[in-house]
């Protein structure tokens, strides 16, 4: 412990990792562009910079807290200094804010208000260069690039790709893919984390909002919803409710509302998937399948392991994500002649996630020849959508998802969360459906806060070995000791994300220690309250098997080939 004087006043400290933290710790906001908690310190914005009682101006984001130190952060020195950064940055900037996907929310704009700059006085000679739109998952606008380095970061320490880097020097400095190749034809997964830790517009979300507006505004078009376990708990953060909530109810409302014929709820499909994926976790062990087996729900973990494992591509499960087979079970459904009633049917999914826009456009997400899922929206989308129409999201009645397929189970909710799947599955597994049951399941390990979870559960005489990891490059450490014999597990639950689908690259940005905390007890919160908790005690599920499911298991639940694009 030491003590440092801030701005006249005597401040503690422990073992903050710099005297940034400190000075946040002690209740001042300063402003930086370039540094974030869960990523290595780059010192490249130097908004951070302070000075101390011997007018030495250092960036606090690099220098180590030491006893006795006194710091002032808001002389007139510093303000005019940084005040001088941010006009540099803008007057090299595409400084389109009012059409800007990030107008409103957007660290380099808030910045500017409020230290004052209402014109640069610097004219911008940056050349301007094409806007990459190659992904289905994300948009790249080099023009509105700051430099921060936070996008080439998390794609290294956090996701461990490497798909972005610098280029060049100085003044010709850009971030951009190897080679400057499109960001399709590198090492991406759609992941969206990028677009996450971006400050600026440099790397936004690539839209489908268009071509729904379209579709519900077309009579002949039945425009079917199904809204993911991970989206209820995120909405509301845009509209003042609580962090963690649950709005499912209002935002089936404004769903319909908005024009949507059937809102759906993706959790019915989760506990499809559950069914399923035991089922064939089951069959690998009594039968010698290939172990572990790997989870099929998050698209940029099975991309992952499909580039950088490819012999593992037969351990992923054949299952299709939650997304995939209720995409495909509604489309059965309404291709029956007195269920579709003349209309066509299009299919809208709105998901924490930007990899669901890829897996959407995969082969393997076509039956018959006809796409499951027409469009993935994120909950980012859905919140402009919502507020597009102009409704009171906040005063909504809640209303319930649309029968047959809007009921779920806590199993099927608990997707949303790293270790949600794995949690769903040992329910299966495990006879009862009592309280005690229930907690013991949840102590087991499963709801453990690291980000690589390893625990074993005794099944049917054997030891079930189980690994729960999120963040990719967590994922590449596991893999890798997998891959060298080091470790053996049966089950391997991966999500791309740190700490699931609440962290997912189309939620809503912003998102601090806890919101990301509130989105996970949020979940948790609605798996309490949830009438059926397990998967298989769901009777619009059985009735489903018994009745149109009948057959066309293999066919409608369960990816025919594998596909990583």
């Amino acid at each position: 412990m030491g003590t440092m004087t801030i701005d006249g006043r005597k401040v503690e400290f422990t073992n903050e990792r710099n005297v940034l933290t400190v000075i946040r710790n002690a209740g001042i906001d300063i402003p930086t562009l370039c540094y974030h908690s869960e990523l290595s310190t780059f010192g490249g914005c130097r908004l951070c910079t302070v000075e101390d009682d011997r007018g030495r101006m250092f960036g606090s984001c690099s220098e180590e807290p030491r006893d006795g130190m006194v710091i002032y952060t808001n002389t007139g020195r510093l303000r005019k200094y940084r005040k001088l950064i941010i006009e540099l940055m803008l007057a090299s900037h595409n400084r389109d804010c009012t059409t800007c996907e990030k107008s409103g929310s957007c660290n380099l704009q808030t910045l500017a208000h409020r230290f004052g700059i209402q014109t640069v006085r610097f004219d911008n000679y940056k050349e301007q260069v094409p806007i990459d739109y190659s992904s289905p998952s994300i948009v790249r606008d080099p023009n509105k690039c700051i430099l921060c380095g936070n996008c080439v970061r998390v794609c290294e320490e956090l996701q461990g790709i490497g798909a972005l880097g610098f280029a060049e020097r100085g003044s010709n400095s850009m971030v951009m893919p190897a080679f400057d190749r499109k960001i399709t034809d590198s090492d991406c997964v759609n992941c969206g984390q990028c677009r996450i830790f971006c400050p600026t517009g440099a790397i936004s979300i690539h839209h489908n909002k268009g071509p729904v507006w379209d579709a519900i505004a077309d009579p002949d078009v039945r425009v079917v919803a199904q809204i993911a376990p991970a989206v209820r708990v995120a909405v509301g953060d845009a509209f003042g409710l609580p962090k963690g909530r649950s709005t499912m109810g209002k935002i089936v409302n404004a769903l319909h509302r908005m024009g949507f014929d059937e809102v759906y709820d993706t959790t019915f499909s989760a506990d499809l998937t559950i069914m399923e994926e035991t089922a064939e976790f089951l069959d690998h062990v009594a039968n010698g399948g290939k172990l572990p087996l790997l989870t099929s729900c998050c698209p940029a973990w099975v991309k992952f392991v499909g580039d950088h494992f490819p012999e593992y591509t037969d351990n992923i499960s054949t299952c299709r994500s939650p997304q995939g087979m209720l995409s495909a079970v509604v489309k059965e459904y309404f291709r029956d002649p007195e269920n579709a009633k003349g209309k066509k049917t299009v299919m809208v999914s709105f998901m924490p996630c930007t990899a669901k826009k890829m897996e959407a456009n995969r082969p393997n997400s076509y039956t018959k020849g006809e796409k499951d899922t027409d469009f993935v929206l994120t909950t980012s989308e859905l919140i402009d959508m919502i507020r597009t129409t102009g409704i009171d999201f906040a005063e909504l009645e809640p209303e319930s998802s649309d029968i047959p397929f809007g009921f779920g189970s806590g199993g099927g909710v608990i997707f949303g969360v790293s270790g949600g799947v794995t949690e769903a599955v040992i329910r299966r597994l495990v006879p009862g459906h009592d309280k005690q049951t229930l907690e013991s399941i949840a102590e087991c390990g499963v709801r453990q806060d690291e980000f690589i979870r390893e625990f074993s559960i005794p099944y049917n005489g054997m030891t079930v070995n189980i690994c729960v990891v999120s963040g990719l490059a967590n994922a590449r450490k596991v893999m890798e000791q997998v891959r060298s014999g080091e470790k053996q597990y049966h089950l391997i639950e991966g999500m791309a994300c740190r700490r699931g689908c609440v962290m997912g690259g189309g939620q809503p940005r912003l998102a601090g220690n806890r919101t990301k905390a509130a989105r996970t007890e949020g979940i948790y919160r609605a798996d309490s309250v949830s009438v059926i908790k397990k998967s298989d005690e769901n009777p619009m599920l059985l009735s489903l098997y018994e009745g149109m499911l009948k057959g066309k298991e293999h066919e409608l639940l369960h990816n025919h080939e594998y596909c990583s694009k």
